[in-house]
């Protein structure tokens, strides 16, 4: 039977949120208000398009010819807001021979996640802040459930690629992004990291929803601040990829 659900928007040619051309559906909801985030617009749970998982699918389907090499990535707002909706898609994705990913902050309790997690090919986990109460501050949630997610991962070998925003006196921090490297660089799961430099192309979203955007005067990161970041994860013994780079792991055959 098929779950019904909202979403906010698809992308049929994705290159950026897993390995591939990949199809992408952003699902409608998010509990985290980051001060960052380019699509305020997904933070309201009763807003996007209702549909369900089986006319979704049949959809992606129809991309098979672009994305056979890449794959479906399930994203948000926060997927897993909508567990069974983003576990049902998946299911159908995979049946229909389709590599899966699921792009989660992994902000919800394991109870709520686990299948979701277990269904999915590959986790995209943005880890927010490794300071817990700095956390707080820049997304009005901590990053207990969070590391809760990268440590089932771990448990159960589920490929994870962590996500990170640089932003610049928030996380671009060289004491914090060495506590970070050093924290991942245990984890047998993690197969990259990806740095997102922070950049401002959601701030006019911001003003149109009537939300205060607190980032204006903040700069984004430069080539310096990327270069350097990227050899303190590196120094651990960690894949990076900077987003916005070339990517050479895209066009990998996906086992």
């Amino acid at each position: 039977m098929a779950i019904t659900g909202r979403i906010h928007s698809v992308e049929t040619f994705g290159t950026v949120d897993g390995p591939g051309v990949r199809y992408i559906v952003f699902l409608q909801g998010c509990a985290l208000r980051c001060k960052y985030c380019h699509n305020p617009d997904t933070w309201q749970r009763g807003g996007g398009t209702e549909t369900n998982s089986e006319d979704l699918v049949k959809d992606i389907i129809t991309y098979r010819s672009f994305i056979r090499s890449g794959g479906v990535t399930v994203s948000g707002g926060e997927p897993l807001l909508q567990p069974a909706f983003a576990q049902d898609i998946i299911e159908r994705s995979k049946a229909a021979g389709f590599h899966t990913a699921i792009d989660t902050a992994g902000s919800v309790s394991l109870e709520i996640s686990q299948a979701v997690i277990d269904a999915a090919d590959l986790v995209l986990l943005d880890i927010k802040n490794i300071d817990d109460q700095q956390s707080w501050r820049l997304t009005g949630r901590g990053n207990g459930q969070t590391l809760a997610t990268l440590d089932y991962c771990e448990e159960i070998g589920k490929p994870v690629w962590v996500r990170h925003v640089l932003l610049p006196g928030w996380t671009l921090q060289e004491e914090q992004l060495t506590r970070l490297a050093t924290y991942l660089a245990p984890f047998n799961c993690i197969e990259q990291v990806e740095l997102l430099p922070f950049h401002k192309m959601g701030e006019y979203k911001w003003k149109e929803l009537g939300y205060s955007y607190s980032l204006t005067t903040t700069s984004e990161p430069s080539r310096k601040d990327v270069k350097a970041t990227r050899a303190i994860f590196e120094a651990q013994g960690l894949k990076v990829l900077i987003q916005g780079e070339e990517d050479t792991s895209a066009s990998q055959k996906i086992s």
